[in-house]
């Protein structure tokens, strides 16, 4: 229950920890790994712990919004506006159909609900890999609450939730339907968040905003920027495997015969490698240089100018640089997977390579698998492909949508430009897009190099200073609708 005295608190916070990252930290705790124990009698049982821990948490949140399980992966509350239950604010379409979506929600009073994603499953960790703090201790040391998932996902996912209930103790109804999603399984299929962008669907509910994880706040989002920015993705890449493989006759090592199938795969890899995508810049990136350009200092300032003026250069110069830059301008590939071979000294019968690729905006799945053959000249490597993805189309920077993240974004980081930017890896927004056209993803916690490095790796943590901040992105961004 929540202090009769301080309606706004939980007991948590009378007891010498910060209250939010109290609750992060309990959150962290639950294992909400996929296949984190292959033998365990219900491998679902810590996803259930985890949403059985958000009502406990949550007293207000869960006394007050309405609560749907969405397959056994997800949740949804919705949060009811003052104009409910009519038309306009249940955010139903009046026989619009979502697919003819392109023009609807740029109006400020327009109908459709708030929508805030976030997931709670997390990639594995291990304490062996060398974490400073167990990962699933959810430590709180040294400013900072440390563990799987303090960045990926649940972070942004607890800031929302500490935003909603705060804005409940104070009796705060927003003026139009704001719904929370929450999915299980992001990291690996996103079948709860498929469901739910169907559920929308089907009840001809288009958001007016959809806002999930992919963007943050950084110090630097690139060598010659050199202001903080709140990096606002406006669209993602789209995303594939390519898979080559390759057969041959097993026998003994000690009589081969031209080239065996992993040698094969190892020449195709090699040629794939060797001939990168083509490098372009396109109008997000050009709108996103000339954004920092009025706040860049000295030589930053020349660079920007420079990029935005003349974008083939652009485009070769950052490929060059490679990493991020390079991500920005041209579809990646790496090679996250091979096989081949039984033993030492057996000639493998098969053999097969994982190429992982990020599509960028303006290529498509099959361009990107056009490109891979062509480079790989070889008629006896067969290609398939998995997970296929194409690229998302653009939200506008135009609407009152970007600009209201640009203001929520201004007060809870003062110092930090808001500039859009396409994400570079996948998200469960996808799912939404596609009839929602203004969806955004920008979750509003600051990460520094380090901590960027620490998504999907070793000592991820979040500072309970951002934390804060955060909450009142959100905060501000509910009271401003």
């Amino acid at each position: 229950m929540l202090d009769p005295h301080r309606p706004d608190r939980h007991p948590l916070d009378d007891e010498g920890v910060d209250g939010i990252a109290a609750r992060l930290s309990r959150m962290i705790r639950v294992r909400t790994v996929e296949d984190a124990d292959a033998d365990a009698a219900d491998p679902l049982a810590p996803f259930a712990e985890f949403l059985a821990l958000l009502q406990e948490l949550y007293p207000l949140v869960t006394a007050h919004l309405e609560r749907e399980l969405v397959t056994e992966r997800g949740v949804l509350y919705r949060w009811p506006g003052t104009t409910s239950p009519s038309g306009r604010g249940s955010g139903r379409d009046s026989g619009r159909d979502g697919d003819d979506a392109s023009n609807f929600g740029d109006d400020a009073t327009a109908p459709g609900p708030l929508v805030l994603m976030a997931h709670f499953d997390v990639v594995p960790a291990f304490e062996a890999e060398g974490w400073t703090h167990p990962p699933f201790a959810g430590a709180i040391a040294d400013g900072s609450v440390w563990g799987r998932g303090t960045l990926d996902d649940k972070g942004p996912l607890c800031v929302i939730l500490e935003a909603v209930e705060a804005l409940l103790a104070e009796g705060h109804t927003p003026p139009r339907d704001v719904y929370l999603w929450f999915g299980g399984d992001e990291e690996t299929h996103s079948g709860a968040a498929s469901a739910a962008a169907a559920l929308f669907r089907e009840r001809r509910l288009t958001p007016w905003l959809v806002l999930d994880e992919g963007g943050a706040v950084v110090d630097a989002p690139l060598p010659f920027i050199d202001v903080p920015a709140a990096m606002i993705g406006v669209g993602e890449k789209g995303s594939v495997n390519v898979i080559l493989e390759a057969s041959g006759d097993a026998g003994h090592a000690s009589a081969p015969s031209g080239l065996t199938p992993t040698a094969r795969i190892a020449r195709a890899v090699s040629r794939v490698e060797r001939r990168p995508f083509p490098a372009r810049l396109n109008p997000v990136a050009r709108e996103m240089f000339a954004t920092f350009t009025p706040h860049a200092h000295d030589s930053g300032r020349v660079i920007l100018q420079t990029l935005t003026r003349a974008p083939q250069l652009a485009a070769h110069a950052l490929a060059r640089l490679g990493g991020d830059a390079a991500a920005l301008v041209r579809t990646t590939l790496a090679t996250t997977r091979l096989s081949g071979g039984t033993a030492d000294n057996v000639l493998p019968a098969s053999a097969s390579a994982t190429l992982n690729c990020r599509i960028a905006p303006g290529e498509s799945v099959a361009s990107t698998v056009r490109h891979v053959r062509r480079a790989i000249r070889d008629r006896e490597v067969r290609i398939r492909i998995t997970d296929p993805n194409e690229p998302t189309t653009i939200a506008p920077t135009d609407n009152p949508q970007f600009g209201l993240l640009q203001r929520a974004a201004r007060a809870a980081y003062p110092d930090a430009i808001a500039a859009p930017y396409i994400t570079l890896a996948a998200t469960d927004a996808k799912l939404f897009q596609r009839f929602a056209p203004a969806t955004y993803r920008f979750a509003p916690l600051a990460m520094d190099a380090a901590q960027r490095a620490a998504i999907h790796g070793v000592d991820e943590r979040v500072s309970i200073a951002s934390l804060h901040a955060g909450v009142r992105f959100h905060t501000t961004l509910l009271r401003s609708l």
